[in-house]
């Protein structure tokens, strides 16, 4: 007759799979407490977002266009009905919507290679729409984990810039 401890096994699991278990856990901890979100920089300043930049596996990154506009001054106006938004840096006027890669600069229709989207309730946009929207140049170091974006100085008022939700 088998013991109670023997009948019960076949309900608790194999010393192979705890084992297992235990060292994907470990290694997945490890990953996790040395990895570390992207940290965004603008003209040499860190920008601070309630929504941290995202870098995907294939190293693209996208950045909260709300903070970068508000940091570069521009005004940004969003639409929560239709999920467009209107970015103005001076005499310039990018417009896009949520999931749409197509966009129109200065009245010029723009493919974007990647659609906004939105992350906890912030628009993010590829680097490449800043570089295009604010005329400087922008850079992602994987070694810094850092977003470099560099102007070519100050324009316009980032009142509205503050108004409003979402982007």
């Amino acid at each position: 007759m088998k013991s109670a401890s023997q009948q019960n096994s076949p309900l608790l699991p194999s010393r192979r799979l705890v084992l297992g278990t235990l060292v994907l856990a470990t290694i997945a901890s490890f990953a996790t407490a040395f990895s570390r979100p992207a940290s965004l920089t603008i003209d040499g300043q860190r920008v601070a977002s309630d929504v941290p930049p995202v870098v995907t596996q294939a190293h693209e990154a996208f950045v909260p266009l709300r903070a970068v506009a508000t940091a570069l001054g521009a005004d940004l106006n969003y639409d929560s009905k239709t999920s467009s938004i209107e970015l103005v840096r001076g005499n310039d006027v990018f417009r896009m919507r949520v999931g749409d890669p197509h966009a129109t600069f200065d009245g010029r229709k723009v493919t974007l290679r990647r659609a906004p989207f939105e992350v906890r309730g912030r628009t993010m946009v590829a680097l490449g729409v800043i570089a295009r929207a604010f005329g400087g140049k922008v850079s992602y170091d994987r070694a810094r984990a850092n977003i470099d974006v560099i102007t070519s100085g100050p324009a316009g008022s980032a009142e509205s810039a503050s108004q409003g939700s979402t982007p």
